[in-house]
């Protein structure tokens, strides 16, 4: 498979004015479902009454990912990530000025929700059974799966077959890493601190590739003329909102809150006005309620 659309350029670097919920907004503006929370609602001394108390939650998430996490003209960011997050704000009865949004890289996930830095992390986080020994994931809400991303020009990569030899670039501490040095001997393994610092070493020669999740590569590639994805994805990767060790009451809360969103369509009006703009709409996964 060979996946490149032309013409996001435009559409990402204003997208903030279309999907920002600060913005004007127009027609295709995903709005969090409506919510009536109070806290009386919630089980004294949870999570969820405290923050819908406070009417304030803090909101890790990446700000480098096209169609996922990516921070607009505005400083804000847009994505499918950023509108799962909203639609749990909603339901906890915060609006957007109690949202903080805090910039999250792969490394630094677990850390950033042990310490208290932030309440829930939505930044394209891969559930795993070393995490779950770190923090608890409620979901998943999206499943993605590994794949490669290289030049237009690249004649010699078509898959993780070709991977043999070549220099492939992913995110120090993520689960692409992890795969791509378990399963790939052979494949020299350059890591960065963030997807978007490989795209220069890919154009200057210091890669040949660039692999990690399939639809975060897609809108590396709708985003730049030059880049392709190649292949199928070779891996699943259940995307989790992770959140604090055994808050199972929490975790419990937002399980319900997705399959809602699933239900009520809220879940695929986020998707089709972010990640839907380039990629086919799937289902919903199924909640796994470990």
């Amino acid at each position: 498979m060979r996946l490149r659309s032309t013409g996001l350029i435009a559409l990402l670097s204003v997208s903030a004015l279309t999907l920002s919920a600060c913005s004007g907004g127009d027609d295709t503006e995903p709005e969090p479902a409506a919510s009536t929370a109070d806290v009386a609602e919630f089980p004294e001394g949870s999570t969820m009454a405290k923050l819908a108390e406070a009417g304030k939650i803090t909101v890790g998430t990446k700000f480098d990912q096209p169609l996922f996490g990516l921070v607009g003209p505005d400083g804000v960011p847009e994505g499918f990530d950023v509108e799962i997050a909203r639609i749990i704000a909603s339901n906890l009865g915060i609006d957007e000025d109690g949202i903080s949004w805090k910039e999250t890289v792969s490394a630094n996930r677990e850390t950033f929700i042990k310490s208290g830095d932030v309440d829930i992390v939505v930044a394209t986080y891969t559930i795993n059974d070393k995490r779950k020994a770190e923090v608890s994931f409620a979901g998943p809400y999206y499943l993605a799966g590994q794949s490669i991303l290289t030049l237009t020009t690249t004649t010699d990569i078509e898959g993780p077959d070709d991977l043999a030899g070549k220099k492939v670039c992913t995110v120090a501490g993520s689960t692409p890493e992890a795969n791509l040095l378990a399963n790939f001997p052979d494949t020299e393994v350059v890591p960065f601190g963030t997807y978007s610092e490989c795209l220069e070493p890919l154009r200057n020669g210091q890669v040949d590739a660039v692999s990690t999740d399939n639809v975060i590569l897609a809108g590396f590639a709708a985003d730049n003329e030059d880049l392709e994805v190649r292949g199928e994805p070779f891996t699943e990767e259940p995307y989790g909102i992770g959140l604090g060790l055994e808050d199972d009451e929490f975790r419990t809360w937002i399980n319900d809150t997705l399959e809602a969103a699933f239900a009520d369509g809220s879940w695929t009006e986020a998707w089709e006005a972010t990640a839907g703009t380039v990629l086919p709409t799937p289902e919903p996964p199924a909640v796994d309620r470990y």
